[in-house]
């Protein structure tokens, strides 16, 4: 499966930058750039083909192209193995060769098409809820959109304001889980409430 794939330029889109860059390094050859829909393509069927260029990761398919080849009654391909560019500039959750999932991965968070203002959409602000477990970066998320100028509705700090001392379920909370839950200045310990509630099975 893809990385990001729904990040993937349409194949009209790549063929025509792959046809444009290959103008550009050799103009004197002649181009057929073909659409793939199984995992061979013509490599198995044109008989007139030569050689196939594969890489070290691709070195195995390159000898099931030539077995498939053998079975169609047409004679392998001679493979050319050409070495992996690294990639200097990867990230620790990055592949180290240059790779499109990498260049995909770096797309996200930048701006893929200028906003546009769609009558169909209500004038209404929009709404964006952020969700996850502990260190998911909710909070730092948050962060963000409150310095571009999001008006942030802290849901922690509401409940939380909730429960404190004067607040309207602090007094109900006490009684159902007794004053043991307090401390000393009347505030509830979260630690000892969480185990109280999460402690009864």
């Amino acid at each position: 499966d893809k990385v990001l794939p729904e990040l993937i330029e349409p194949y009209e889109l790549r063929a025509a930058k792959l046809r444009e860059f290959l103008e550009d390094v050799k103009p004197s050859l002649c181009y057929d750039i073909v659409p793939l829909a199984d995992p061979f393509g013509p490599s198995v069927t044109d008989p007139d083909l030569q050689c196939l260029v594969v890489s070290e990761e691709t070195h195995r398919g390159g000898e099931a192209v030539n077995k498939k080849r053998l079975e169609n009654g047409l004679p392998e391909l001679a493979l050319y193995e050409i070495q992996l560019m690294k990639d200097p500039e990867h990230s620790q959750n990055e592949e180290e060769k240059i790779s499109s999932s990498s260049l995909r991965q770096r797309l996200l968070g930048t701006l893929l098409q200028p906003p546009r203002r769609d009558p169909a959409l209500p004038l209404r602000p929009y709404v964006i809820g952020l969700t996850g477990g502990t260190g998911s970066g909710k909070t730092s998320m948050a962060k963000l959109l409150g310095q571009l100028g999001a008006f942030v509705i802290d849901a922690d700090q509401l409940g939380h304001a909730v429960y404190a001392p004067g607040g309207p379920a602090h007094q109900p909370v006490v009684a159902a889980f007794g004053a043991e839950i307090l401390n000393k200045d009347g505030t509830i310990n979260r630690k000892v409430l969480g185990a109280k509630v999460f402690g009864n099975q």
